[in-house]
């Protein structure tokens, strides 16, 4: 077992080798059932792999679940968000005010619509955007504010609210890591003027890639599914064919498993809180690390994996070792993220290391840990023992705070 096989320090008992054979932990690996496998197969026997009915209930659905009145199916994430900017009118020489500590890249579509991406620091306990941050980023050229719920954690909306109030900006919720967090009893998706969500792997729904757009604003949902994809019959529409679409629909296989993920929503979140809860309790007692921290403000926070912050002595080359260290141990783990705005693409606009300190301290110590409902205790206990013995031998005894 292996519980006789982790001891103190970082010796380890002589013990037969296949007790200790955990086999490869991935970080992520879907939740997937007999209901999904029996929703794709279906699609597969209809005439319709696209364009077809599925994705329509899949719409419907979703803005069911959040209480919206519009939801448009998209191929993921960034491209939910683009077409959201190009229905704002959002383009060239316009600025948005963004988070750059985020592990999904949504914000990219920020410059792939032309506008400039302006970086605001965030919270250091929730990694959230700060309010008072992004407003002393606002300039004349601003046109939104897009806010993350940063790793499940929901972002401060009232502060948030207040300050596009304040401006006459739109704010805009990027919900692609939090399905089913609440602030103040409220689902994240429902405080935008616009929501996006992304399905993609290690996402608690996950159908391959894909991603939605949520919002109360019609004018906004029928500018989004024009540039998204025009229908059959609407080849001869004067009006419609003035606007030049991505083809960027969900198919239906896709949307197949989304939709029975969805249905299936509360389990799978229940499966990965079982989860947090056993690493919390192997994880409590790993001095010289901050795990994941709740502000007052919200209700319920389904971590999108599970992240760990080392102490203040931990560098970034520290934190690589460990990750590595975890690696050579076959356990998948990944530095929690390459700050944006130190990214190349980003570095050509101008920005530099310095930037934003709160989110480049976060990154150059956060270790994101395997996080899914197929992790057994022994497994997760494995994991936190293999982390405090790499740490051990990178610099132990770091301050946390």
């Amino acid at each position: 077992m292996i519980e006789s096989a982790l001891i103190d320090g970082d010796t380890r008992a002589e013990t037969d080798e296949a007790e200790l054979d955990v086999g490869f932990i991935p970080l992520s690996d879907p939740d997937i059932t007999g209901a999904e496998l029996a929703a794709v197969d279906g699609v597969l026997r209809s005439p319709r792999l696209s364009g077809g009915a599925v994705v329509a209930a899949f719409e419907t659905a979703f803005a069911t679940y959040l209480g919206r009145r519009y939801a448009v199916a998209v191929p993921s994430g960034t491209f939910a968000l683009m077409l959201v900017l190009k229905a704002y009118g959002i383009g060239p020489g316009d600025e948005v005010i963004a988070s750059p500590y985020s592990f999904r890249e949504t914000a990219h579509a920020i410059s792939l619509v032309g506008a400039r991406p302006v970086f605001a620091d965030v919270d250091y306990w929730s990694g959230t955007l700060v309010p008072e941050k992004a407003e002393a980023r606002i300039t004349p050229a601003t046109k939104a504010i897009l806010a993350a719920n940063t790793n499940g954690h929901p972002a401060a909306w009232d502060g948030l609210r207040a300050v596009a109030e304040r401006h006459g900006l739109k704010l805009l919720e990027d919900s692609t890591e939090a399905i089913g967090s609440r602030y103040k009893g409220a689902l994240v998706g429902t405080f935008g003027d616009a929501s996006v969500f992304d399905f993609s792997q290690p996402f608690p729904i996950t159908c391959g890639e894909g991603g939605i757009i949520v919002t109360d604003d019609v004018d906004v949902a029928v500018t989004a599914r024009r540039h998204r994809a025009h229908r059959l019959d609407e080849r001869s529409s004067v009006v419609v064919s003035g606007t030049p679409p991505f083809q960027a629909t969900m198919s239906e296989i896709s949307a197949a498993l989304a939709l029975t993920q969805l249905q299936r929503l509360d389990e799978i979140l229940e499966r990965r809180r079982s989860t947090e809860h056993l690493y919390y309790k192997h994880i409590k007692s790993f001095e010289g690390i901050k795990d994941p921290y709740m502000a007052p403000d919200v209700t319920e926070v389904n971590w999108f994996l599970y992240l760990v912050h080392l102490g203040n002595r931990f560098s970034r080359s520290s934190r690589d070792s460990i990750v590595e260290d975890l690696k050579v141990e076959q356990v998948e783990a990944a530095g929690y993220c390459h700050p944006l705005h130190l990214q190349r693409h980003y570095f050509d606009l101008g920005y530099r290391r310095g930037d934003c300190l709160v989110s480049e301290k976060l990154a150059d110590r956060a270790v994101a840990l395997p996080f899914h409902a197929h992790l057994s205790e022994d497994q997760i206990q494995f994991i936190v023992e293999t982390m405090k013995d790499a740490s051990i031998n990178v610099g132990a005894g770091a301050a946390i705070y």
